[in-house]
């Protein structure tokens, strides 16, 4: 049988298996982050808790730097594949002016070369919500008839750069705030 691509989602059911969250940003044996599958099968979205990069007064280097690696299963059905098509990430940040902060993932499945990462950069003075996006220039799908992990390596990073130091600049991807989420988009393929 042909690869077919397609921009419908299969009719089956997709559940999502975590078999591992951890990182600095989200230790492992906590609850510090979360997933769960759209209705319609397009999307997973990740609620992160506790996902922040800070700096200035009282932060150490460990601080400045925070990441968050999920290894998941997904289970789609059979004979179907997907690959991550698009991921939108947002959260929330406060600078102080001259600080800066940096969000960035990447992707592959186990077995395979992670993808390159792109960086996505906030300049201060800012404080609100921010929002990027990651689309994919040439997707990578999981393999047909095989079950491969799919893995998402996100990383914060603030800096306090030119700024006086004396406050605490931070950026996060944290479930306290309103629509902070990152979703996933898939896109989908006949095997």
């Amino acid at each position: 049988m042909t690869d077919t691509q397609t921009s419908s989602p299969p009719q089956g059911k997709i559940t999502l298996d975590i078999k591992t969250i951890n990182g600095s940003g989200c230790p492992a044996g906590t609850a510090d982050a979360s997933a769960d599958v759209s209705d319609d099968n397009t999307s997973f979205t990740v609620t992160y808790k506790n996902f922040a990069a800070k700096t200035g007064a009282s932060t150490t280097a460990i601080d400045q730097r925070k990441n968050c690696q999920i290894n998941v299963l997904v289970h789609v059905p059979a004979g179907w594949t997907y690959a991550v098509a698009e991921a939108d990430y947002s959260g929330f940040a406060h600078l102080a002016a001259g600080a800066t902060a940096l969000e960035q993932a990447n992707y592959y499945f186990t077995g395979t070369s992670p993808t390159a990462r792109v960086p996505h950069t906030l300049s201060g003075p800012f404080d609100g919500e921010w929002q990027t996006r990651d689309a994919a220039d040439v997707l990578v799908y999981a393999p047909c008839g095989l079950d491969r992990n799919l893995n998402i390596n996100a990383e914060l990073r603030a800096s306090a750069g030119s700024s006086d130091g004396s406050t605490t600049s931070f950026i996060e991807m944290d479930s306290s705030h309103a629509s902070v989420t990152t979703v996933y988009q898939f896109a989908w393929k006949q095997c």
